[in-house]
């Protein structure tokens, strides 16, 4: 690529671009002839390496269906709150440049053809996280952070000292992922506060995957969430919908019968199963337990009540 974009450069000049030995450029070049990049060596003091006349190399190497691929690529939530959006859009303007010919003239005819809309058909309202540039500069220059903590519960928590390890976004909501009081803990980023990063850098545990540790965190919050077994009858056309709903689990499904199908479901609590329940209407029945049965038929009772103009006393 050097070559290509400058020209003939000495050994010296690819060396300390590379940050190499003139040895290992000399390999290198030896390495780019067996595979067939016509390199030219020419010695004296105008000398130096070159590409043969005429010759140009796919600078990407990229294949048709990779480049489709990456046109259907979106700025997203994420490079919005980091405020790389127009990064994006500028290193993809120079990616297209950069094509060979007949890739900018298929990639043309894809961006007539396809566009991708990541938004909702309601827009999100988001989270507010005024002190993610300072947590990401925090996690760049791994610098202690100071910050107070709310709780869940709403609650405020004593101020605490971290050492920011990375960030991780998930459904447009941002954590930290920190040492803190010798193990690793995650934070979400919009209930911090106050924060301010320190003076003095900490040495980052080694090895640390990011990736793992958010996998096995992700693993043990699903495991200690709580959970409702149920025994319902849902209509076969709705079977998919609540399967894809992200609060209840499919344990085991039946083959349908007369339009209905019987399945062992899992939701986290009795409320939530009877909300979830009554959202699809007459599509689904409770069978067991006989709690739940009562709890859903007691909640229908009373939006009959409340729709037929006779209020009760709210619950």
């Amino acid at each position: 690529m050097f070559l290509q974009n400058r020209g003939r450069m000495t050994s010296r000049e690819l060396a300390d671009k590379l940050e190499v030995s003139e040895r290992t450029v000399h390999r290198d070049m030896e390495a780019l002839s067996a595979a067939g990049i016509p390199v030219v060596a020419e010695r004296g003091s105008g000398g130096g390496w070159s590409l043969a006349e005429g010759y140009r190399t796919d600078l990407t190497g990229m294949k048709s269906k990779e480049m489709q691929s990456l046109l259907l690529a979106q700025p997203s939530s994420v490079l919005h709150d980091l405020g790389m959006t127009g990064v994006f859009e500028g290193a993809f303007r120079k990616l297209l440049a950069s094509l060979p010919e007949a890739l900018r003239q298929e990639a043309e005819v894809v961006r007539r053809r396809i566009h991708v809309d990541g938004a909702g058909w309601h827009e999100a309202a988001g989270e507010q996280v005024p002190s993610l540039p300072l947590v990401q500069e925090a996690v760049w220059a791994e610098r202690t952070l100071r910050f107070r903590y709310r709780r869940g519960d709403g609650t405020e928590s004593a101020e605490r000292i971290v050492c920011p390890l990375g960030l991780v976004a998930k459904n447009g909501i941002w954590y930290l992922v920190a040492a803190a009081d010798d193990e690793v803990r995650t934070f979400r980023i919009s209930r911090m506060s106050g924060a301010a990063m320190g003076d003095e850098p900490f040495e980052r545990p080694e090895p640390f995957d990011l990736a793992a540790y958010w996998e096995e965190s992700t693993a043990r919050f699903k495991a200690s969430l709580p959970r409702y077994p149920a025994r319902i009858r849902v209509r076969e056309e709705k079977l998919e919908r609540l399967a894809a709903h992200r609060y209840v689990k499919l344990v085991k499904v039946s083959p349908a019968n007369a339009g209905f199908a019987e399945a062992e479901a899992e939701f986290n609590t009795l409320e939530s199963a009877v909300e979830i329940l009554l959202g699809f209407g007459a599509s689904v029945e409770a069978v067991e337990p006989a709690e739940l049965r009562a709890a859903v038929l007691a909640e229908a009772r009373a939006i009959v009540t409340r729709h037929a103009g006779k209020s009760e006393p709210d619950r």
